[in-house]
């Protein structure tokens, strides 16, 4: 990780898959996605730009089968890339929250990097897939996400009645609401906690 720009690099290879992913917090939004799994790079794309992150994703997995290895293992990978680019997380504000509209949908994300993982998920679709994309994936995809980034994330979507739209909105508040849990606060002297550590 450079000093100067909290970035990281990672390299996960299974009998699954095959990924490669770059991520840096300090970025201005370039996406660079191919993942095999078209919608996701969709929202990954959405949640790079609207983060003002920087993300590439290189993956190969067996989507012969279905897209439930590939999806999976990206978020494990995305994880770890934030964790590790976070470093000592000296100096963040810790907590971001996020409201996010997309036409008839309402999307809410919550944040707290606190090195306790966990994923709070309130959402339903009124359809299972999206083109060939299965919406169960989409938790199965943050729960890894803030497992590996040892992240407290609360997803609720209000309300909707599009399922993509649902799911954009969703992406979309991730990218906000990590963004601000991110950002440096001149404020905070060390780590935001009283424990000392995050």
């Amino acid at each position: 990780m450079s000093e100067n720009r909290r970035a990281a690099q990672i390299a996960r290879t299974t009998n699954e898959t095959d990924i490669a992913l770059s991520f840096a917090v300090d970025g201005t939004g370039e996406s660079r996605q191919d993942s095999g799994v078209p919608f996701l790079d969709h929202m990954l794309d959405l949640f790079t730009r609207h983060g003002h992150f920087d993300l590439t994703v290189k993956a190969k997995g067996d989507i012969e089968i279905d897209y439930h290895h590939t999806v999976e293992d990206i978020g494990i990978c995305l994880g770890q890339a934030l964790r590790e680019a976070l470093g000592d997380k000296k100096g963040i504000k810790r907590y971001g929250n996020a409201f996010v509209p997309m036409d008839d949908a309402l999307a809410q994300v919550v944040i707290d990097i606190s090195n306790r993982p966990h994923l709070e998920y309130r959402a339903a679709y009124p359809s299972p897939v999206v083109g060939q994309f299965p919406t169960e994936l989409v938790h199965e995809f943050l729960w890894k996400f803030a497992l590996e980034a040892r992240i407290n994330l609360h997803v609720i979507l209000h309300y909707g009645h599009n399922t993509h739209h649902m799911i954009e909105a969703i992406f979309k508040a991730l990218g906000r609401a990590l963004d601000e849990a991110t950002t440096i606060d001149p404020r905070v002297k060390g780590v935001p906690s009283t424990k000392g550590v995050l």
